[in-house]
């Protein structure tokens, strides 16, 4: 497959954070997470993410075919996004994985201490979490927990809803917030494209 053949599809959240939907998975081993350049190396896609001049990237998330970029920079997206497709696609057509496994954790390292903020999550997610978000006939999974941060996956009602978003900052952080304070963020990683109510029309005034 020649790198023209893939399909890139871009979903600004904020400023900030974009969600970059490829037509052809980029890492099949469960979730990755770069949070510098130093934890990108290797990983070539994440590589030349972090290298893009003047987009001040600051964090890189993979996981299947979807990529989540965060920028400090006040570039926007529009321009950004051409150079972060252009990565996709060289990363893609490379000899090496666009994605480098995840390396075993050392011992007492944080990998021990996100298995156990999981567990804590997965409770939350089972106890409040779902039965709140049950109600508007959507659900939310837990996807994995890594370096504190949340990843998640929206399903049902709430995928493709244009108010995902908002559910999750309020609503979802705020609980975990209070019941567990050692969380540094959440991240959804759904393909809202996908979803019945198209992200994009919900966000038509």
């Amino acid at each position: 497959m020649t790198p023209g053949d893939i399909r890139i599809t871009a979903e600004p959240i904020d400023n900030g954070r974009c969600k970059f939907l490829v037509s052809e998975p980029l890492h099949a081993g469960g979730v990755r997470r770069f949070a510098s350049r130093d934890e990108a190396l290797g990983s070539p896609l994440a590589e030349a993410i972090f290298a893009i001049p003047g987009a001040d990237v600051v964090e890189v998330i993979v996981s299947g075919n979807l990529v989540t970029v965060v920028k400090q920079s006040p570039a926007p997206w529009p321009v950004v996004g051409k150079a972060v497709g252009q990565a996709i696609r060289a990363a893609v057509a490379g000899d090496r994985p666009a994605v480098a496994a995840k390396p075993a954790p050392a011992a007492g390292s944080s990998g021990t201490a996100d298995d156990a903020l999981y567990e804590r999550v997965a409770d939350l997610f089972d106890q409040q979490v779902n039965p709140m978000v049950a109600r508007h006939g959507g659900r939310v999974e837990l996807i994995d927990v890594q370096d504190a941060v949340v990843m998640v996956r929206m399903a049902g009602g709430c995928q493709g809803c244009g108010m995902a978003d908002v559910t999750l900052r309020q609503g979802i952080e705020t609980m975990l917030h209070q019941h567990v304070p050692e969380v540094r963020g959440v991240v959804d990683i759904t393909d809202h494209a996908a979803g019945s109510n198209p992200y994009f029309a919900a966000a038509k005034k």
